[in-house]
């Protein structure tokens, strides 16, 4: 009798541990890209996989994890800047699904118009050089500064400056801290957002719709075709996900599939 019951325990065991949902980490900065991931949770959920969401108020961390293995995946940035960091960091990171793009903006405390900009103005800039590329480029498309034909821009590269203004270069992260002490500031949407900021009300200039920044899930080259990958990457560009979004940010953030 005892065997028998014994055997009937294991095998319960056994089973448990086979129907176990099998775990997908994926790092990714709070906002928009960790309300996002919320949504496909019970979809994952149904296809036998507990996602398991990291936070990051980084750009570097998430993708050294990625390509150590100790996250499965992340999910924060765009190609241009997955690119610069893989020529940078020799990691093997690649992109697997494009989401959604967070048009980048110019926000001040300080005037409610760029007309208003006075001549000197203090202006604060991403750091890392696909964003700061970006966000020059942002600049001049509002007729602030003009730019040379270089491929990723810094200040060293701008023709024209007839405002002459100052540009302070800071980490992404830490530009909506700078509205305080700047004029303006061009900054990353997921950042605006973080602290209140909504990007068609708020900002002063608002990047292209047409932008190639789309934001992208991204995992370690030779995870491109595993099981976990293809379940994350569906489960990201349902139906389900692009509602979310239209519904949530209200064209702050746009679909990019």
């Amino acid at each position: 009798m005892k065997k028998i019951v014994f055997s009937l325990v294991l095998s319960f065991l056994v089973a448990g541990f086979a129907n176990a949902a099998e775990k997908i980490v994926v790092g990714a900065t709070p906002v928009p890209h960790a309300e996002i991931l919320e949504v496909i949770k019970p979809e994952l959920a149904k296809a036998g996989y507990d996602l398991d969401i990291k936070i990051f108020n980084d750009y570097v961390i998430p993708n050294v994890a990625t390509d150590s293995g100790e996250l499965d995946a992340n999910f924060f940035q765009h190609l241009p800047y997955l690119e610069e960091f893989n020529k940078n960091k020799g990691t093997k990171l690649v992109s697997t699904a494009s989401v959604h793009i967070e048009p980048m903006g110019v926000y001040s405390k300080k005037i409610k118009d760029l007309n208003e900009l006075k001549k000197g103005a203090k202006v604060s800039i991403p750091n890392d050089p696909t964003n700061e590329s970006r966000a020059l480029d942002v600049l001049a498309t509002a007729g602030l500064i003009e730019l040379s034909n270089a491929t990723l821009k810094t200040p060293l590269d701008i023709t024209k400056n007839p405002k002459n203004l100052k540009f302070i270069e800071i980490e992404a992260a830490s530009l909506p801290r700078t509205l305080d002490d700047v004029d303006i500031s061009v900054i990353n949407t997921n950042y605006a957002l973080s602290v209140g900021l909504n990007p068609k009300k708020d900002a002063l200039a608002l990047e292209s719709k047409d932008s190639p920044y789309a934001n992208i899930v991204v995992v370690n080259e030779k995870n491109i075709d595993s099981k976990k990958t293809k379940a994350l990457n569906q489960a990201i560009q349902s139906e389900a996900v692009k509602k979310f979004i239209d519904e949530k940010y209200k064209g702050a953030i746009i679909p990019a599939f």
